[in-house]
């Protein structure tokens, strides 16, 4: 069960040209302003729709939803709702947005439930109780395999059987524009003594796609079922401190290299908006086991950059430009895996990519690849120089799906400047 919104409509509401939030794409935040609480809201152009508002005119009273589901600081009710719930909402704000539809007006509301972006502070949209992040470019674990293994297979004999990943700390996912404070702890210690004991020195973004859910039983679903459970996409920057990940991962895991900061973009974009850049996923080999089997268009062909803006610096440096259409392994896959011990998943949950990697040079989703691991500084346009992230630099995630003949779908930005 899907609403795709037909390239032809148009809203009521101005949308500038070129904007990445048409009536087609419809994401979901939460935002306050002076006159109220961290409410949902649905972006629109450079505006939101009120959904606190809009419920309250009675506007949503067909669709017999929950008491106060658009009143709640979370998306989370709204995402307990499950599928029917999500088609029918997103097919009534449609209507409620559509070119010639007056039924906002009529209600004498139209003035305060449209509101200017520019006007409002963001907030985390999901309560996020669990975070689970992949390891699902091929390019980006061949890349770092080579710089770490580099006399042997840079794929580890997994890798091509399951998505690899594991649990992050959900408790420090934090909105886009949260400053993120450099983390301190452990790192190798030179000519192999005691490890040293201090602030990262190489504190790197990685470039990341996520997908919030609604609630799955605690009951194994196969890839091809489990993505009536998805939601939306959002654009995730896992923040890592190479130097502490590399002297805490043997034989473990990410740790504290990972769980200090996790930045994710305000808004969510439905399933439903991205349906017209649904994509075959690139061939796997050897064949998955079958619980890992997909059919169609599991891949979406997000186009996605980063930019890192030094600090003092007045303009930035893209740095990175590449594709999520690319990626091996796919959300429905990511998901089936993770649940398929019988792991339960709640409303909110957030899982990411990992690094979002091309096969180029100028297709790279992190600092490790783009610098080799801080061995090959690259020329940023103030005429700088970067390794690592520095103190005050700030770094922008970028995403949209966009062709000739359909509507942009924009994700926004992700940013977050180092404290």
């Amino acid at each position: 069960m899907t609403h795709v919104v037909p390239a032809s409509v148009r809203s009521w509401v101005q949308v500038p040209e070129g904007s990445g939030f048409p009536i087609q794409n419809l994401p979901y935040g939460v935002f306050s302003d002076e006159n109220g609480e961290p409410r949902p809201g649905v972006a629109i152009g450079e505006s939101i729709l009120d959904l606190k508002k809009v419920a309250g005119a009675g506007l949503l009273d067909a669709l017999a939803l929950p008491d106060g589901l658009f009143s709640a600081p979370s998306l989370n009710p709204f995402l307990a709702l499950g599928r029917p719930g999500w088609t029918a909402v997103r097919a009534r704000v449609a209507d409620l947005l559509g070119q010639g539809n007056e039924e906002v007006a009529a209600t004498g509301i139209a003035d305060t439930a449209i509101v200017a972006q520019r006007e409002v502070t963001m907030h985390l949209p999901i309560e996020v109780g669990d975070f689970v992040d992949f390891y699902s470019s091929i390019h980006h674990a061949t890349n770092v395999g080579r710089l770490f293994r580099p006399d042997a297979e840079p794929l580890l004999p997994n890798w091509r059987h399951l998505p690899v990943g594991y649990h992050g700390r959900a408790g420090t996912v934090v909105v886009s524009g949260t400053p993120i404070s450099r983390p301190t702890g452990q790192r190798r210690g030179p000519d192999g003594g005691p490890p040293a004991f201090g602030p990262s020195n190489a504190l790197d973004f990685e470039l990341e796609v996520g997908f919030v859910t609604g609630n799955m039983p605690g009951e194994p679903l196969a890839a091809r079922d489990v993505e009536e459970h998805i939601f939306g996409m959002c654009l995730v920057n896992d923040w890592s401190a190479r130097d502490i990940q590399s002297w805490e991962s043997q034989p473990l895991g990410p740790f504290l290299g990972k769980s200090f900061a996790t930045s994710i973009s305000p808004w969510i974009v439905p399933l439903d908006a991205v349906a017209p850049y649904r994509v075959d996923p690139p061939h796997q080999e050897p064949n998955v086991l079958d619980y890992l089997r997909t059919d169609g268009h599991t891949g979406v062909d997000l186009r996605l950059e980063v930019e890192v803006i030094p600090n003092g610096a007045e303009g930035g440096t893209v740095v990175t430009r590449t594709g999520f259409a690319a990626m091996y392994w796919t959300m429905p896959q990511q998901l089936a895996h993770a649940t398929v011990n019988g792991a339960t998943v709640r409303a909110g949950d957030l899982f990411a990519s990992g690094t979002v990697s091309g096969p180029e040079p100028g297709s790279l989703g992190s600092l490790l690849e783009i610098t080799r691991n801080g061995k090959q500084p690259i020329a940023l346009a103030d005429g700088s120089e970067l390794t690592y992230l520095g103190d005050g630099d700030t770094v922008v995630i970028r995403g949209r799906c966009a062709s000739e003949g359909a509507p942009i779908i924009g994700f926004g930005e992700c940013t977050g400047t180092v404290g």
